[in-house]
């Protein structure tokens, strides 16, 4: 058994990044950059007018003659006298000799000419090319997260592909003889299976957005069977429950008789201890425990990281965050303890039911409150970390 500390450092050790690809920019979405990307153009690439109005050379006067008009799209080698302007929209090419664009709501106009009542400074409301980015500056820096607004900034650089890690394919095997599907009748004995739904929504707040279940009886040879066909085919394979150490648990075996090798098994914390972390070649898997608030919490500190760091994200932790403790708490179990709780502005509560059957707490949680195993107790007032989970 080994502590939260070193299992986190192993599973950072062990989670290669995926492959790259390319793939158009309108479907990267969720995608991590495997390169840096330089600007192919200046943005933008001419002067342009900020505002729908007036184009001129600025000066002491107020009144100028309109000789010309330019629309976005349009581009106009005209040169303006200083008593001239040209009608102008917003986005529309600025003459290369005007300096100034005022608005039209600061003129009085005619066909022919315009007075204006509200003299603008020098160079207002043109914006300058390059102005947002220059022709072969960085654009965005490798392991950059895809965003709309980046969708939409490299859209308008006139880039149409870029190199992203690939997705990893995530499978989760569930197991369990006392297992229904949610929607059929309950016979007595059984309970309604719900980690591997649970999961797989917390896999989409990643952007793992398809996934394959695989359900399996409870028996060694089912279990050997379905890890033999699931093990090639997968970057990630998560298995839920038969990890402990009952007479009906066979995935620990199972795994090491499919050639996985053991990195770690079981973490000094609560809930979430029996939990087994191996890998086969480049797939990663993370035997999760059957409990649902444990499996959960195994996946907040384990196999977030491990997903986030296959894809190609620079941060892959969830961010840390300091509060002042409502009531006192005690940590007699010598283990680190990771309690959901809520926080808000300022303080943090933990929230009652903790245990590792019940998701009721969780789904009302916003964050894992944690409690280091050689703190035996936290005074009200105190401040705590949290790992925010909103």
């Amino acid at each position: 058994m080994i502590q939260v500390s070193e299992a986190l450092a192993v599973v950072a050790e062990n989670s290669s990044k995926m492959p790259a690809q390319k793939i158009p920019v309108g479907k990267a979405l969720g995608y991590v950059l495997a390169e840096t990307l330089y600007s192919p153009i200046s943005m933008p690439p001419f002067r342009q007018s900020a505002m729908d109005g007036y184009a001129f050379i600025r000066s002491e006067k107020h009144q100028y003659d309109v000789v010309s008009s330019s629309q976005a799209g349009d581009h106009s080698n005209i040169k303006l006298k200083e008593n001239e302007a040209v009608r102008i929209f917003t986005g529309a090419f600025v003459p290369d000799n005007a300096d100034t664009v005022v608005m039209q709501e600061h003129v009085m106009a005619n066909e022919k000419s315009i007075l204006i009542t509200n003299m603008p400074t020098q160079f207002a409301n043109v914006r300058a090319k390059g102005e947002q980015i220059k022709k072969d500056e960085v654009v965005f820096e490798a392991n950059t997260l895809i965003t709309p607004a980046a969708i939409g900034f490299l859209a308008c650089l006139g880039i149409t592909e870029i190199t992203v890690y690939k997705k990893p394919k995530v499978a989760i095997l569930v197991t369990g003889n006392e297992l229904v599907k949610p929607g059929k009748k309950l016979p007595k004995g059984k309970i309604y299976e719900s980690n591997s739904v649970m999961l797989k929504a917390a896999l989409q707040t990643i952007g793992i957005k398809k996934t394959k279940v695989f359900k399996v009886k409870d028996n060694l040879k089912a279990t050997k069977k379905a890890l033999k066909e699931i093990l090639p085919k997968y970057d990630i394979v998560l298995i839920s429950g038969g990890i402990s150490v009952g007479d009906y648990d066979f995935v620990q075996e199972a795994l090491i008789e499919n050639g996985v090798e053991e990195l770690f098994y079981k973490i000094n914390q609560k809930p979430g201890k029996p939990i087994f972390f191996g890998r086969k070649s480049e797939t990663l898997v993370f035997a999760l425990p059957g409990n649902p608030a444990s499996s959960l919490t195994n996946f907040y500190v384990y196999v977030y990281p491990a997903i986030k760091n296959r894809m190609g994200f620079a941060e892959i932790h969830l961010p840390k965050m300091i509060r002042k403790l409502n009531a006192e708490i005690a940590n007699t179990s010598g283990k680190t303890l990771f309690l959901k709780a809520l926080y808000d502005e300022t303080h943090v509560t933990v929230l009652d039911g903790q245990s590792s059957a019940m998701l009721n707490t969780f789904a009302t949680a916003n964050s894992l409150l944690i409690v280091p195993d050689d703190v035996e107790k936290l005074k009200k007032g105190e401040f705590v970390t949290l790992l925010p989970i909103n």
